[in-house]
C-alpha cells in the first residue's frame, strides 16, 4: 500500500486481461446470439487476433518515438469504451465487428500498464512484478461475471461489464499512475 500507483496498476491489469478474454472468448457465441451462423461467426475471432496484431505493429512503430506509453494507454482505453458502446447499441454483423475490433483497443494495454505501475519502485520492483502477474487472474474472473450477466440479461447487454473496466483503465492512464505516497 506504500505504492498506490502499483495497486491501481494491478487493478488495471486485472481489468484489462478480463476484458481481453471476454472479447476473444465470447465472440463466436455472441455472433450466434445475433443470428449469425457459427461457421461465419468463427471468422470474427480471427478478426480479433488480426486487430491485436495490427495494434502491436502500431505500438512497435510509434512507441516511444512518436507516442508515450501513457498516451497509448489513454487512446486504447477510449477506443475500448467507444467500441464497447458501439457493440452494445448496434446489432448483427456491425455489433460483432466492434467486439472483434476490441482486439485493437486491447493490444497496447499490457505493455503500457506494466511500466507505468512499476515506475519508481526501486528495490521493490521484483515483488511488485509478482503482484502484477497476479492481475492476470482477471482473465478468469471477469468472463465468469460476463457469463452470469449473459444468462441473466442477454449476451449483448452483458458487454456493459466492459465499460467500467475501460473507464478505470482510462483513469489509471490519466491520473492513477501519477499517485505516489506523500
Amino acid at each position: 500500500m506504500e505504492f498506490p500507483h502499483l495497486v491501481l496498476g494491478v487493478i488495471s491489469l486485472f481489468l484489462y486481461v478480463g476484458v481481453e478474454v471476454i472479447a476473444a472468448d465470447s465472440i463466436i457465441s455472441y455472433g450466434a446470439s445475433q443470428g449469425i451462423a457459427l461457421t461465419t461467426a468463427k471468422y470474427f475471432a480471427t478478426g480479433t487476433m488480426i486487430a491485436m496484431i495490427i495494434g502491436y505493429i502500431i505500438g512497435i512503430i510509434t512507441i516511444p518515438k512518436y507516442m508515450k506509453q501513457e498516451n497509448a494507454l489513454r487512446i486504447s482505453a477510449v477506443v475500448g469504451v467507444v467500441f464497447s458502446l458501439l457493440a452494445i447499441v448496434t446489432s448483427g454483423f456491425v455489433s460483432l465487428a466492434f467486439v472483434a475490433l476490441l482486439g485493437l483497443a486491447n493490444s497496447l494495454m499490457w505493455p503500457a500498464i506494466w511500466p507505468m505501475a512499476l515506475a519508481d519502485l526501486g528495490r521493490f520492483t521484483k515483488a511488485a512484478s509478482s503482484l502484477m502477474v497476479m492481475g492476470i487472474a482477471g482473465g478468469a474472473v471477469l468472463p465468469l461475471i460476463y457469463g452470469a450477466l449473459a444468462e441473466r440479461w442477454n449476451s449483448q447487454d452483458a458487454y456493459w461489464i466492459m465499460l467500467p473496466c475501460y473507464l478505470f483503465i482510462l483513469y489509471f492512464a490519466i491520473l492513477g499512475y501519477k499517485i505516489r505516497k506523500a
